[in-house]
């Protein structure tokens, strides 16, 4: 088993990666995610939370897998690696749920695209970041050509992509690439509290704010001015915008949980 999904009743979806080894990504575990993924937007999850156990998150391809294999028969099997893995990492993008990663150890290679993957990305203060393509003569997937430069600047994305240079949990947040650092002992239990939290709100809001920030950085501010006021629109005659209005005025919590989701 490489990766297992559990989908709690308040809509928390526990995907964790559990190969062993780093959780290098072999053929079987990139199709485990791509699985994963499609069972989290098949249970309609309200949040999801992604995890690597052991002692890193995700150490990226496996290697060893891919050194067996040459010519066009490796070709063939990073296609279909990559094919199943950008299924996944498309699902996850395409969910209103949002995404929450957690990373200890090391994220590198197509882990650190999954890790930059997450609307929120926590990190144990200890964990380490690289890019480590480049370093064995591979160009980015995962993602990570793309996200990159949109979380930390297409300079410092350069940076960390040529030289593959290790970066630790600190200046990774002073960057933008992490959202929060916690102690390495609080991790799992904070990650957590912060995708029951998520599950608990506007999932639909979430989905359309999503759906906004990933749009903006190709869209003229027109057109994105546009974009929003249909989706502010959509939002405000929707049941959880009308709760979220009754409940403000009425000085109560609102319950987006009974809402549903346009």
């Amino acid at each position: 088993m490489r990766v297992t999904v559990e989908v709690d009743g308040d809509g928390v979806a526990r995907v964790e990666m559990c190969r062993g080894d780093g959780n290098a990504i072999d053929l079987a575990m990139a199709g485990a995610l791509l699985a994963a993924a499609r069972e989290c937007e098949r249970a309609g999850a309200r949040a999801v939370l992604l995890t690597g156990q052991g002692r890193s998150f995700c150490v990226g391809g496996d290697l060893k897998e891919f050194a067996a294999l040459s010519g066009e028969r490796l070709a063939a099997h990073l296609t279909e690696v990559t094919d199943a893995l950008h299924g996944a990492l498309r699902i996850f993008a395409g969910l209103d749920a949002p995404l929450v990663t957690a990373v200890q150890g090391s994220a590198a290679g197509a882990g650190l695209g999954l890790a930059a993957a997450g609307d929120l990305c926590f990190a144990a203060s200890d964990a380490g970041f690289t890019a480590a393509y480049t370093g064995i003569g591979y160009s980015p997937d995962a993602g990570v050509s793309w996200s990159l430069p949109r979380l930390v600047g297409p300079r410092r994305a350069m940076d960390l992509l040529l030289t593959n240079r290790r970066i630790l949990a600190a200046e990774a947040l002073e960057m933008g690439l992490v959202s929060r650092l916690v102690a390495p002992e609080r991790l799992a239990e904070e990650a957590a509290e912060a995708a029951g939290a998520l599950a608990r709100g506007a999932t639909g809001a979430y989905g359309a704010t999503r759906r906004l920030v990933a749009g903006a950085l190709s869209a003229e501010f027109g057109e994105h001015l546009d974009a929003e006021a249909r989706q502010l629109a959509a939002a405000a005659v929707s049941a959880e915008g009308r709760e979220g209005v009754a409940a403000f005025l009425a000085r109560r919590r609102p319950d987006f949980t009974h809402a549903p989701v346009p």
